[in-house]
């Protein structure tokens, strides 16, 4: 792929979040990866979504060195760098503030699986990061964001659960390229609205019970998944 056609999918991609109302002003980014070249496109820092175009989007290599573009890249690139470096799986990367995904990150509170919906695309909870430490605050703060996603991944599949909340900060989602992370950022949003409304209707909801859990994830996404038409 070359870097128009990265970029233009990268910009697209970024539009797509103020289409679902994702965000606001100049919060959130996406990002994907060309393997193949070893650089990754991502939206440029504090530009508003209103005047970008593609070719402001900044292209740049695994090491976060500047490959093709005259702008910052956002200020997360360390974070979606680190996801691309660890999560092999793995070609788009989105973050934003979205409300209720937020909320619950500001909780410091796991998503708990409260029924098929969020069953459908995440096998068990949305994890939400322990907290980081003042060292790493002070440090490479960005780095060390992405550092404490994957520690949250060492013991699970990223594409199994392509969602995750930072405590204290936002959601991170991601997906076999921008477009489906993205995808993956409006569903968080919407599972964990549900997740909230039930909550509030009762306290003490307890989660899905691991049979149909495991029956909604596996029949879109196991090896014998039978849903949609192929």
């Amino acid at each position: 792929m070359s870097y128009t056609e990265l970029k233009r999918e990268v910009y697209e991609a970024n539009m797509e979040l103020q289409n679902r109302n994702l965000v606001i002003y100049t919060f959130g980014n996406v990002s994907q990866i060309d393997r193949d070249k070893g650089v990754v496109a991502i939206k440029p820092s504090g530009v508003s979504y209103e005047t970008m175009k593609p070719e402001d989007i900044v292209v740049v290599d695994l090491e976060n060195n500047i490959v093709e573009g005259s702008m910052r890249p956002s200020s997360d690139t360390k974070t979606h760098v680190h996801l691309y470096r660890e999560f092999d799986s793995i070609g788009g990367v989105t973050h934003t503030h979205s409300t209720y995904a937020t909320a619950w990150a500001q909780a410091k509170q796991s998503i708990p699986c409260l029924g098929t919906t969020h069953a459908d695309y995440v096998h068990g909870d949305i994890t939400c990061t322990r907290d980081l430490t003042d060292e790493q605050v002070n440090g490479d703060y960005e780095l060390e964001t992405g550092i404490q996603i994957t520690d949250a991944y060492k013991e699970r599949e990223p594409m199994a659960a392509p969602m995750v909340i930072v405590a204290g900060h936002a959601p991170f989602t991601w997906g076999k390229d921008a477009a489906q992370s993205v995808y993956h950022a409006a569903l968080l949003e919407e599972i964990a609205r549900m997740a909230y409304l039930t909550r509030t209707l009762d306290p003490n909801a307890a989660p899905l019970q691991q049979a149909i859990l495991d029956k909604h994830y596996l029949r879109k996404h196991g090896k014998d998944a039978y849903y949609g038409q192929n």
